[in-house]
């Protein structure tokens, strides 16, 4: 199950957070996401010493907790796509599908002529789409 959702601008400003758990659990969710930018940092200015070539927009598992497993991604822009799980036996296969989905709704809300580029995305409609394919995330694999 998806917990958490965030888009991160390239300057490490968070331009989207949304998290689907209780209150309780979302400053937990919050600190998770933001110490994850260490490791994508790590990842993009080391690409040798850590993993995948960085051709690869997908980062994989950024690092796992006692609870949860984080996964980036990395956009053309350098906008950072984070994922928080609590599924501790997700595929590569799943996580890449919510990616390149997230991706495309990342770019139609910021190619709306009303947003303002390296601000919050406040769109309801971005919300929804997001929260749609956080639902529906696994889904295909279960069949």
């Amino acid at each position: 199950m998806i917990v958490c959702v965030a888009v991160v601008g390239y300057q490490n400003n968070p331009l989207y957070i949304q998290s689907f758990t209780d209150a309780d659990d979302a400053l937990k969710l919050h600190h998770i996401v933001h110490c994850s930018l260490d490791v994508v940092d790590e990842r993009v200015n080391n690409p040798k010493k850590s993993g995948p070539p960085l051709n690869e927009t997908f980062l994989g598992l950024l690092y796992p907790t006692e609870n949860y497993k984080v996964y980036g991604y990395l956009t053309n822009t350098k906008v950072k796509f984070i994922l928080v799980t609590t599924d501790l036996d997700v595929r590569d296969a799943d996580v890449r599908n919510f990616f390149k989905r997230f991706h495309a709704v990342y770019v139609d809300a910021v190619s709306n002529p009303f947003h303002v580029p390296g601000k919050k995305i406040t769109s309801r409609t971005f919300a929804e789409r997001v929260s749609t394919i956080v639902k529906s995330f696994g889904l295909s694999s279960a069949g």
